[in-house]
């Protein structure tokens, strides 16, 4: 096995158990006996500190003795002027986490949300727990944990308040941050209750009454974005925005394809150009999630960095990169699609039998790969110094960071300190903490701060890409129109010739698996060296689009209508599997598929080159149906008029956040479904900026309408599962338009332009 090979299958690695750690934290495995409080005294200035984590009392006082140390993974503290600080222990990549949290908490604590100032954590995961941001698995995790922090907090100031006036607790009401005696009228704010309330004992949390969903007061509402302002004033919260005293601005090339070394550099020459400080090589680690091999420059600016950085000529050793050729692949994959796939996932009846005794429909289905491409390109701030680094820096798992930073450099992680910046972008790019290796190497090989910043060039090449993928189908309905039959030959990548590389497997009871009668599911995988990751709803960002759009052609060979044939195959309400509320419900995806149907106006007739096209998708505990409103000119310019989304993710936490979340996922679904993709040949990659990987403009954006079904299922994060529906609404539409079936992405490549 070749260096480059090796390298690949650690990043994959790395990776597959990133996401494994990230997903396998269902709502009911964060049990109410392994939470709990404990009161803080000696706050500056009086006043109630509440603080809630996950372990037992004596390893929360080992952190810290309550008056100088100790730091829980999340509080609460109310002072005497009535502020209300709650710590946000998630990195905040636009999905609203920092503003979701302290609502949750402000509700059970019948909180004043004016009076509500919101910090971000420290990051120090001894304390903390899990801190990171991915899955769409935040509020689900923090739901329940952070109710009843906001109730213990509420039980102690009725407690107090009782205590002064000497009536009993069922006496007292709150709202808005004051305790109210209802027979005398006597009330008192929760600021001049917090002494008393910290002489009180925290109460059992068996104790704590949880609000029922009819009394939020807060929940459910449209609340701005805690960093609104501060982010419309520019204010400094983002990566890219940090500064340290005497800090040099750092780029660094790396080979453009994986697995390539430095044989030799220009380096002399670098060293004299104006404002360069120094040029030097980084050996690196060899894995892409830590330090790839390349040239480092340093600068007084990022201009005088990247000046230097174009007259910078390296030979590169290629023995033993990457050749991975998506042209080459995509000609394999085709010749692959006529035969069985080389392993069985998933057999259910007799397929054989089935598809040959019923109207059967064939179809070929691809899509590309994707980079990323966060606003913010990949950037961090390092100082190493003292056998130590201090870091500051946007990322999504800050936690595991600690630890992989350490590595590198060969510290202890405590040796690491890391402050986490609120993050322009992520997607599932920085979950991977390749960048902060990179800075903190460079750092300690130079002996300086440095600001590491990547261009929008180094984002897009040197990415963990959305993985592309094939399917090759063949399925029956039978002479009532029922579906019967179900064939997939999935056709994915891999790094080790066993598993899938990240966000390219599928499981085996994938929608729609357990619902029809007959069906197989095999795979082949094709060798890939050009490391992969999360892509914003991984897996069904890439296998909606196939699955719904050929669910479509099966009901048109049926000749129904597409909406009574979803139904029909959802049967009964029931959860699949059985037992599990974290999977797909089927009467959830019939309530969102009636309303989404409904909003839009569904089976009324359209002008003609307009149709309108139906799609749903379960992920990330998320039930979405989208419609898409489309027409379709004589040369192929594509209009999406409106979008509707209907959504079950349990109750809103902010309706303004979701609807924004919802809002995003589609324009992000468009804009990928027309016109993205990552070409690959000779281990490089063929796209370098915008120009070339045209992100959706804001006159082609439609109209977005959101609704939701505020059901009493536990809460689901909304960043994710809102994106997969869009592409086969959208390809649906169009078929439905001029009768064009699309069945390979991004639309431009079958000449349609928006």
């Amino acid at each position: 096995m070749s260096a480059v090979e090796q390298s690949a299958l650690s990043a994959d690695a790395y990776v597959r158990d990133l996401m494994r750690s990230i997903e396998a934290q269902p709502v009911a495995s964060i049990t109410v006996n392994r939470r709990s409080f404990l009161k803080l005294a000696g706050m500056a200035g009086g006043g109630l500190a509440l603080a809630f984590y996950i372990g037992d009392k004596a390893t929360a006082l080992a952190n810290g003795d309550g008056t100088k140390g100790f730091v829980p993974n999340a509080f609460l503290r109310i002072a005497p002027d009535g502020t209300i600080v709650i710590v946000s222990k998630s990195p905040e990549i636009g999905q609203g986490i920092k503003t979701a949290f302290p609502m949750i908490i402000a509700e059970e604590l019948d909180a004043d949300w004016s009076k509500v100032r919101v910090e971000q954590a420290a990051i120090n995961p001894a304390v903390f727990g899990r801190q990171s941001a991915g899955g769409s698995r935040s509020i689900p995790t923090g739901w329940d944990q952070l109710r009843r922090a906001g109730a213990a907090g509420r039980a102690m100031l009725v407690a107090a308040a009782a205590k002064e006036w000497n009536v009993p607790e069922a006496e007292i009401t709150t709202a808005n941050s004051v305790v109210t005696h209802k027979p005398s009228g006597k009330s008192l704010t929760y600021g001049e209750l917090t002494t008393k309330a910290a002489e009180l004992p925290v109460p059992d949390e068996k104790t704590l009454k949880l609000k029922d969903r009819k009394d939020y007061k807060l929940l459910g509402k449209r609340i701005t974005g805690v960093d609104n302002l501060q982010i419309v004033t520019g204010q400094p919260l983002f990566g890219i925005d940090q500064v340290v005293p005497n800090m040099q601005f750092a780029v660094f090339e790396k080979c453009p394809a994986v697995g390539g070394k430095v044989r030799s550099a220009n380096l002399d020459e670098i060293r004299k150009l104006p404002g360069v400080t120094n040029a030097f090589v980084v050996e690196g680690t060899g894995k892409p999630t830590e330090v790839m091999p390349g040239v480092a420059i340093l600068a007084n600016s990022t201009w005088a960095a990247i000046s230097a950085r174009r007259q910078l000529k390296v030979e590169w050793d290629e023995s033993n990169a990457s050749k991975d050729s998506w042209t080459g692949a995509s000609a394999e994959a085709k010749k692959l699609s006529a035969q069985a796939g080389a392993e069985t996932l998933k057999t259910i009846g007799d397929f054989d039998k089935a598809i040959a005794d019923s109207n059967s429909v064939e179809a070929f289905y691809s899509y590309p790969f994707l980079s990323h491409a966060p606003l913010e390109p990949q950037n961090t701030t390092a100082w190493f110094r003292d056998g130590a680094v201090e870091i500051w820096s946007p990322s999504q798992t800050p936690d595991g960071a600690l630890r992989l930073v350490a590595g590198v450099l060969g510290i202890a992680p405590e040796k690491v300190t890391l402050h986490q910046t609120r993050v322009g972008g992520g997607f599932g790019r920085r979950l991977m903490n390749d960048y902060m290796c990179e800075a903190a190497q460079i750092s300690k090989q130079a002996g300086v701060p440095v600001k590491l910043q990547w261009t929008r060039e180094d984002d897009m090449q040197h990415d963990f890409f959305r993985v592309g993928g094939f399917h090759s189908f063949k399925g029956g309905v039978d002479k009532s129109g029922k579906l019967v039959a179900w064939q997939d030959h999935f056709i994915t990548f891999s790094a080790d010739g066993e598993r899938p590389v990240s966000g390219g497997d599928i499981g085996a009871e994938e929608f729609p698996a357990l619902l029809v009668p007959n069906f197989r599911l095999t795979q082949t995988k094709l060798p890939l060296q050009i490391p992969c990751g999360p892509w914003r709803a991984p897996r069904s960002c890439g296998i909606a689009f196939p699955i719904q759009s050929f669910l479509h052609e099966l009901s048109t060979a049926a000749k129904r209508d597409h909406l009574e044939f979803l139904i029909e195959l959802m049967g009964e309400p029931r959860w699949l599997p059985p037992g599990n509320e974290y999977s797909l419900n089927t009467g959830r995806a019939i309530a969102v598929l009636k309303l989404a149907a409904e909003k839009a106006g569904w089976g009324k007739a359209q002008p003609q080159g307009r149709g309108l096209g139906l799609a749903f998708h379960f992920s990330h505990a998320g039930h979405f149906a989208e419609v898409a409103d489309v027409s379709v000119d004589a040369k192929k310019k594509i209009t999406v008029h409106r979008v509707v989304v209907a959504g079950d993710i349990g109750p809103v936490i902010n309706m303004s956040g979701a609807e924004n979340q919802c809002e995003g996922s589609v324009i992000d679904g468009l804009s990928t479904a027309m016109g993205l993709e990552i070409g690959i040949e000779n281990g490089r990659i063929q796209q370098t900026n915008f120009d070339r990987y045209p992100i959706l403009r804001m006159p082609s954006a439609p109209k977005v309408d959101v609704h939701f079904i505020q059901s009493d299922f536990s809460p689901t994060g909304v960043g994710e599962p809102a994106l997969p529906p869009l592409a086969p609404a959208v390809c649906n539409a169009i078929f439905a338009a001029t009768g064009h079936r699309v069945r390979s992405l991004p639309l431009s490549r079958e000449g349609f332009t928006i």
